[in-house]
C-alpha cells in the first residue's frame, strides 16, 4: 500500500484537515458500493420469484448426500481364531462348584476370553484364584422382573448374551453361549465358526438328538446345552430387542428357546453343525460316539447323565483320556476309517482317538456308520426315534463287535501321531465262543498310525471325504497295526476285494 506523505511544514491542524480531505473519496465510494449491492440483491430476488423456470430451479433442492459407507465393525482384520470368541457361560452359585472341573478341561487362561454367568457369589469352597477355571460374573439386576412360566432362571440365562455384549470387550467376532457342563473342543469350534462372516448375522449351533426333544421345542432352535454361536453383527441386533422379546415369549421353558424365537423375529435361520452335541440321550454314548458323523467335534453336553465314555473310568478321566488325542490332532478327533481283512473276513472301523471295532465278518460301509444304540431317549428313555439313523445292538453277542479303547496317544515327528487301542474284555455273558471270536480276541491291541489332519480342513470350503485306512502285513505279538491316509481317488471301501490302478 503506498504510503500518504505530510507536506513539509508539520503543523498538527494543517495536517488532520489534509489526512479529512484525503478520506472523503474512499467515503463516497464505499457508499456507492454498498447502494448497488443492495440494488442488485432486490433485483435478484423479484427475478427469481417472477421467472418463468422449473420450480426445481427457483428453489433448488438440497444436494443429496453421498451414500455413507455401511459402518465396519471395529475388529483386527486376518482368520478368525480363539481369541475372537467371547464365552457366556450359564450357570449358578448351586451348580457351579459341582461342575466347573468340566471347564477347566477345555479352557486356557492364555487364549479363551469369557466368564461363567451366575446368580450370586458363590459359597467359600469356590477358587477363584485357580486360573484354569473360567472367571465368574454376577448376572445383571433386573432379571427377576421379567415375566416366566415355569423357569424363571432361563430368563437370566438368556440374558448372557445382552451381558456380555455390554461389556464391550474388544476384537470379539463372536459371543458362543453353553451351559456349566458343557465341554468345548475349542479348536474345531474356531473351524466352524471361521467359515462364515462375522460382519453377516449367523445364528450356528445343532438340535436335540431325540426328536421327542425337538417336537416339544423345535426343530428350528439351537439346544443351548450343546453350544451355540452368535456372530457380533447379530448380537448386536438382538441386544436392542431382547428384553422386549424375552417378555413376549415369557411362556417357553429354555433361554435357548427364547433366545431362538427373538432372533426369528430378526429373520435369521438356525445353520446346523454336527458337531455341537446336546446329548439328550441316556445310557452309554459310546455308539454316537464310535460313529460320529463327517464333521468336527465341538462339544459334549450332559455328560452328568451318560456313562462314562471309557468303561472303567470316571467321566473326568475318561475326557482327559480322550483329550490326549485330541491336543495331537484336533481335526481328527472321531473320525472314522473303515477297512477290511479279506483273508480273515474281518471289518475294521476306527474313531480316531476314541476305540476300535473289529467285526470277525464282514459288513458294508453302510452298516459300520450307522451308530449301534446304545443309548435311550432322553425324556422317556425309549429306544427313540432319533434325528439319525442307528442299528439295534443285538442281543446275540456273536453280532457285536470286538471292542478296544484308546489307552495311549503320541506324537510322531512334527506331523504323524501314534494311537493304541487295548481290547476290552467283555463280561462273561456277553463273550462269544465261536472259533472266530476266539482268533479276534486274541489280538490285545491295535496301533494305528495318521499323519496330522490339516488344521484347515474344516475350515476349507470343500467337498469332504472319510479317509481310508489298512492293514499291516501281519499280526505281532497280538497286536493290529492300522495305518489311516487319504483315500486314492479310484478307491471304494467294500466287502470284495477291487484290484484297481490309478489309471
Amino acid at each position: 500500500m503506498s504510503q500518504v506523505r505530510l507536506p513539509a511544514s508539520h503543523d498538527p491542524v494543517k495536517t488532520l484537515k489534509f489526512i479529512s480531505i484525503l478520506d472523503k473519496p474512499c467515503e463516497i465510494f464505499s457508499r456507492i458500493c454498498m447502494i448497488s449491492f443492495l440494488v442488485t440483491s432486490i433485483s435478484l430476488v423479484l427475478y427469481t420469484a417472477f421467472s418463468p423456470l422449473t420450480p426445481s430451479l427457483r428453489f433448488p433442492a438440497p444436494k443429496r448426500r453421498a451414500p455413507e459407507p455401511e459402518t465396519k465393525l471395529n475388529l483386527e482384520s486376518g482368520p478368525t481364531n480363539i481369541s475372537h470368541i467371547l464365552f457366556g457361560i450359564g450357570g449358578s452359585a448351586e451348580t457351579w462348584k459341582d461342575r466347573c472341573h468340566y471347564n477347566s478341561l477345555w479352557w486356557d487362561a492364555n487364549k479363551t476370553r469369557g466368564f461363567v454367568w451366575l446368580d450370586e457369589i458363590p459359597g467359600d469352597n469356590y477358587n477363584d484364584s485357580d486360573i484354569s477355571v473360567i472367571p465368574y460374573r454376577i448376572s445383571s439386576p433386573g432379571w427377576t422382573q421379567f415375566r416366566f412360566s415355569s423357569s424363571r432362571s432361563a430368563v437370566r440365562i438368556a440374558r448372557i448374551i445382552s451381558d456380555s455384549f455390554k461389556l464391550n470387550v474388544p476384537d470379539v467376532r463372536w459371543f458362543v453361549m453353553g451351559d456349566d457342563d458343557t465341554v468345548y473342543f475349542t479348536e474345531n469350534l474356531v473351524s466352524v465358526l471361521a467359515k462364515h462372516d462375522h460382519n453377516e448375522m449367523w445364528y450356528i449351533g445343532g438340535n436335540s438328538e431325540s426328536v421327542e426333544q425337538d417336537e416339544m421345542h423345535s426343530y428350528d432352535m439351537a439346544f443351548g446345552g450343546g453350544g451355540f454361536a452368535i456372530s457380533y453383527a447379530l448380537a448386536e441386533k438382538l441386544v436392542n430387542i431382547l428384553d422386549g422379546c424375552l417378555d413376549r415369549y415369557f411362556y417357553f421353558y429354555g433361554s435357548d428357546q427364547r433366545i431362538w424365537a427373538c432372533i426369528s423375529e430378526i429373520g435369521v435361520p438356525l445353520t446346523r453343525e454336527q458337531g455341537f452335541h446336546q446329548f439328550d440321550i441316556k445310557g452309554n454314548a459310546y455308539g454316537l460316539l464310535a460313529a460320529h458323523p463327517l464333521a468336527p467335534l465341538v462339544s459334549l453336553h450332559h455328560l452328568d447323565y451318560v456313562d462314562s465314555l471309557f468303561p472303567y473310568k470316571t467321566q473326568a478321566d475318561s475326557l482327559w483320556t480322550l483329550g490326549l488325542a485330541y491336543r495331537l490332532d484336533p481335526p481328527r478327533i472321531l473320525q472314522q476309517s473303515f477297512c477290511y481283512d479279506y483273508k480273515r473276513k474281518w471289518s475294521i472301523s476306527v474313531a480316531w482317538g476314541y476305540s476300535v471295532q473289529l467285526y470277525p465278518f464282514l459288513l458294508p460301509a453302510n452298516n459300520l456308520q450307522t451308530p449301534l444304540q446304545t443309548f435311550k431317549t432322553w425324556r422317556t428313555e425309549s429306544d427313540g426315534p432319533f434325528t439319525f439313523n442307528t442299528q439295534p445292538l443285538k442281543s446275540n453277542p456273536c453280532e457285536h463287535p470286538v471292542l478296544f479303547m484308546l489307552n495311549q496317544a503320541k506324537k510322531v515327528g512334527e506331523t504323524g501321531s501314534l494311537t493304541s487301542y487295548e481290547r476290552l474284555e467283555p463280561r462273561p455273558e456277553k463273550m462269544c465262543n465261536r472259533t472266530d471270536y476266539e482268533e479276534a480276541r486274541s489280538l490285545q491291541r491295535v496301533i494305528v498310525s495318521a499323519l496330522k489332519l490339516d488344521p484347515e480342513y474344516w475350515t476349507k470350503d470343500q467337498a469332504r471325504r472319510r479317509q481310508c485306512c489298512e492293514l499291516g502285513e501281519s499280526l505281532r505279538e497280538s497286536t493290529m497295526h492300522i495305518r489311516i491316509r487319504k483315500c486314492r481317488p479310484w478307491e471304494t471301501i467294500t466287502t470284495e476285494r477291487v484290484e484297481c490302478s490309478a489309471a
